[in-house]
């Protein structure tokens, strides 16, 4: 009888303790801006289009150019949340399913970056060029897409 109180009692503080813990609160996530060359991408997108071309579904823009991606890597909390927000994918998920993409022959990859600024220096070098910086971050040489009517998300 003992022993089965004693299981008993140790069962009791196993699940108090597991009902105490904090429960998981999402990861804060980064406000995000998309950016793009002057050149080939329309003044706003919808978040469905923008969707497509993050998946590699739409590869060129309306008037032919060819389109290029530039991410920030899914380690900075601008990657994630490129990845969370608009492909409701985590971090790693994203990296395998361009992996796929591409080692299917199915598109080109997009271009990681480590910060806002090493995006928009790509995008605004490459015609034809979308990519996702730090909503917070001063744009040099790029313009802002608007999805769904705003400038950030």
């Amino acid at each position: 009888m003992k022993k089965i109180v004693t299981k008993l009692l140790f069962a009791f503080i196993l699940i108090a303790s597991i009902i105490s813990l904090p429960s998981a609160t999402p990861v804060d996530e980064a406000n995000i801006m998309v950016i793009a060359n002057v050149k080939g991408a329309p003044a706003s997108l919808t978040m469905k289009e923008l969707k497509s071309i993050f998946q590699g579904e739409k590869q060129r823009w309306n008037d032919g150019t060819k389109i290029s991606i530039a991410f920030m890597k899914s380690s900075t909390p601008v990657g994630n949340a490129t990845a969370s927000k608009v492909l409701k994918m985590s971090g790693d998920q994203l990296n395998k399913f361009w992996l796929a993409l591409v080692f299917q022959g199915k598109a080109k990859a997009p271009v990681f970056f480590g910060s806002s600024n090493e995006v928009e220096s790509f995008v605004s070098q490459n015609p034809g060029a979308i990519g996702v910086v730090d909503a917070s971050y001063q744009l040099k040489d790029s313009r802002v897409i608007s999805i769904e009517g705003k400038k950030s998300f």
